[in-house]
C-alpha cells in the first residue's frame, strides 16, 4: 500500500492526512476483495524498514492505525471478515497490540475472509527467524525441505501469493512475502493507495487472469 505521503504532497495537505486516507482506503480493498471472491488478503502496512521513519511520524502511524481498528471492528464483523497479524507485534504500541488483539479476537470465527495485516513484517526476517526456529526444533538435516520449513514460517496456513498488487508507481516488491511471492504474478500502478478503488482492484484481478501460469513447465 504505496504513495500516502505522495497522496498528500500533490495536495498541499501534510503527510499525515495522506496516512488517514490510506487507512480508509484499507475497508474500501476488502469490501472490493469481497466482491471479487477474494478468500485471502494480505496487506503491508508497516515494514521493518519503516522503523527509520520519523519518531513522530511512527508514533502516529501506530496510534492512527489503533483507531481505526476500533472504529472499524462492528462494519469487519457485519461483513464476516477475520483479520490477523503476520509479523513481530513486540516493538508495537502497547494501544496498538491491545487494539490488534481485540479484533483478533473478535474476529476470530469469521470465515468470509481472512485479512492479514502485516506490520513490523520483512520477508527476509521471516526467513531468518524461520530458519533459527528450525535449527531449534528436532528436524535431521535429510528431513528439511520446503514444506518442513515453510511450516516455521510466521503463518504456516498462508499460501502461495497469487497475485501482488503494488500502488504507486513502483516498480519493486520491497521484502515482502519473498518465501511466498516465489510464483507470484506482479501488478504495478501508479494510482496511489488512497485512490485506489473498486474499479482499480477489478483491472489488477482482470489482468491476472488473462495471464498464463507455467510454473517452469512449458
Amino acid at each position: 500500500m504505496d504513495g500516502n505521503g505522495r497522496w498528500a504532497q500533490l495536495r498541499g495537505l501534510p503527510r499525515q492526512e495522506g496516512h488517514r486516507q490510506g487507512a480508509k482506503a484499507v475497508l474500501v480493498a476488502v469490501e472490493s476483495a469481497l466482491i471479487l471472491g477474494v478468500k485471502d488478503l494480505t496487506l503491508f502496512a508497516f515494514s521493518t524498514e519503516n522503523w527509520n521513519r520519523p519518531p513522530e511520524e511512527v508514533s502516529f502511524l501506530m496510534d492512527m492505525l489503533s483507531r481505526h481498528l476500533r472504529l472499524q471492528r462492528k462494519r469487519v464483523m457485519d461483513l464476516g471478515v477475520r483479520y490477523r497479524v503476520l509479523g513481530k507485534v513486540e516493538p508495537l504500541s502497547e494501544k496498538l497490540k491491545k487494539a490488534l488483539l481485540e479484533v483478533e479476537n473478535a474476529s476470530c470465527g469469521n470465515s468470509r475472509i481472512t485479512v492479514r495485516l502485516a506490520l513490523n513484517y520483512g520477508g527476509r526476517r521471516e526467513i531468518t527467524d524461520a530458519a533459527k526456529e528450525m535449527l531449534r526444533s528436532s528436524l535431521k538435516p535429510e528431513e528439511v525441505n520446503e514444506n518442513s520449513f515453510s511450516q516455521f514460517l510466521y503463518h504456516p496456513d498462508l499460501c502461495d501469493i497469487d497475485l501482488l498488487i503494488r500502488t504507486g508507481g513502483e516498480f519493486r516488491i520491497s521484502n515482502f512475502l519473498l518465501w511466498q511471492c516465489a510464483y507470484a504474478e506482479l501488478y504495478f500502478t501508479p494510482v496511489l493507495w488512497p485512490d485506489f478503488s473498486y474499479d482499480d482492484f477489478n483491472a489488477a484481478v482482470k489482468d491476472y487472469a488473462q495471464r498464463k501460469r507455467r510454473f517452469g513447465r512449458v
